[in-house]
């Protein structure tokens, strides 16, 4: 089992930068794909980026490709969302989500098993 807890959320202006976390317990977590997920006032939650166990591989929804990068440190149990040139339609609440997956990545949030408490993003304009 995989417990999940978001950080670095908070108020920025358009065009600044935030870094969010997702630091993960459990000595299984190198084995699980790990997608963020964000859900805006009155949205449904929808697919931001997610990353494979290793690593190696990474995805991104249009609306964030060349603005947002996904990383994992796996010696620290974290994954990363780095998120530049904030717009306000960014404006969400960002979930990290994890599930044991050797192969690719989910995009639904249905698929993933596990899943953190959230932390508000805000992006003035």
């Amino acid at each position: 089992q995989v417990q999940l807890v978001e950080s670095g959320g908070g108020l920025v202006q358009a065009g600044g930068s935030l870094r969010l976390s997702c630091a993960a317990s459990g000595r299984t977590f190198s084995s699980y794909a790990i997608g963020w997920f964000r859900q805006g006032p009155g949205k449904e939650r929808e697919f931001v980026s997610a990353i494979t166990w290793s690593g190696e591989n990474t995805y991104y929804a249009d609306s964030v490709k060349g603005r947002f990068t996904i990383s994992r440190d796996s010696a620290k149990n974290t994954v990363y969302l780095q998120m530049n040139s904030l717009k306000p339609e960014d404006t969400a609440v960002y979930y990290c989500a994890g599930k044991p997956l050797y192969y690719g990545v989910r995009y639904l949030a249905g698929e993933y098993d596990y899943w953190g408490q959230g932390t508000q993003v805000t992006v003035s304009s």
